[in-house]
């Protein structure tokens, strides 16, 4: 019997994963905007547009699986939560690693392309420095170029780390809860759909300047649309890792490598580039690198094959109580 793709389910978490996401972002926009948020920590500088982009937002797509299980009474079993790490690890390197040299791949795309923006001096992260330490009153001990590289260093190496405490909000919703409630639709079809979705669900703060600002051409609609491009090339990799794992860890250490590292290129350049095109990975250009692994993955005939033990396609059977 071929497996039934489950709408009601699907579209109970999308109304929670967005409805908490949007909401927490209407709240943002009525109180300032991402710039002009009230601080409510003046120690640290807190504001109420990080708490609640980082909090509410950035869990919703979670909160939205664990109530969409306890709606439908689904049952909270979630077989993703599994490491697979023995089995795995391949996939875990490839969402360790792979971020970061498809984001160092499209930046130099995007330099290669429009060489006018290279700045081999480190100006932009030079006067960054300068900024800090007229603020703070110190001296920085070190160059600016052993700046950069322990500052890729530790995006490669220990941030996918840190930062995996906040992606775990979304991979638990996307990659754990509804790309397997897609896969009826077929691996590809549904990683697709998912990438959309994803870039979607981010509309309201790419609207308020998330990523891209607002000084660019055709701001916000070509930044929304920009986004759901840049979900779409990620979200297969980070799509594949966890379907080839049978796991979302792979997917939420891909996600935090990825925002990690993906502001590496901005450190060498100059001038005001447009950010639709690069060199960030967000645009087109600089997703160079995100968009011919997603092709591979798309046109390998065994890349999104399901590992032995469970066939490809297959819907998440319900729990014995819904």
């Amino acid at each position: 019997m071929a497996p039934v793709i489950d709408i009601r389910r699907i579209l109970i978490f999308l109304a929670f994963a967005c409805g908490i996401a949007w909401g927490s972002a209407l709240v943002v926009y009525l109180t300032g905007g991402l710039t002009g948020s009230p601080v409510i920590e003046p120690t640290t500088g807190l504001t109420l547009a990080f708490v609640l982009v980082a909090g509410p937002y950035m869990f919703a797509p979670a909160i939205a699986s664990l109530l969409t299980r306890l709606i439908t009474r689904e049952g909270f079993r979630e077989p993703y939560l599994r490491l697979n790490f023995r089995r795995a690890w391949p996939y875990w390197l490839a969402a360790w690693f792979g971020p970061g040299l498809m984001t160092v791949a499209g930046g130099a795309v995007f330099f290669l392309l429009f060489p006018a923006y290279f700045d081999p001096t480190l100006g932009t992260l030079r006067e960054m420095i300068e900024q800090s330490a007229q603020a703070s009153g110190q001296v920085v001990p070190l160059s600016v170029e052993a700046i950069a590289l322990l500052q890729a260093v530790q995006g490669i190496l220990i941030a996918p780390l840190i930062n995996s405490l906040f992606t775990f909000g979304e991979e638990l919703g996307w990659r754990a809860y509804l790309q397997p409630r897609l896969m009826p639709l077929g691996p590809r079809r549904a990683l697709l759909l998912m990438g959309a979705i994803w870039g979607l669900w981010h509309w309201p703060v790419i609207a308020m300047g998330h990523n891209y600002g607002l000084d660019y051409p055709g701001a916000p609609w070509t930044g929304v649309l920009m986004m759901c491009w840049f979900t779409l090339v990620v979200g297969i990799f980070l799509g594949w890792t966890a379907l080839r794992s049978q796991s979302v860890w792979p997917a939420v250490i891909g996600h935090a490598a990825l925002n990690g590292i993906a502001g590496l290129a901005i450190f060498f350049a100059q001038d005001k580039p447009n950010p639709l095109l690069g060199p960030m990975p967000v645009g087109i250009i600089g997703s160079a690198g995100f968009a011919l692994v997603a092709l591979l993955i798309l046109l390998t005939p065994r890349a999104l094959a399901a590992p032995a033990g469970m066939a490809a396609g297959t819907s998440v059977p319900a729990d014995p109580a819904s």
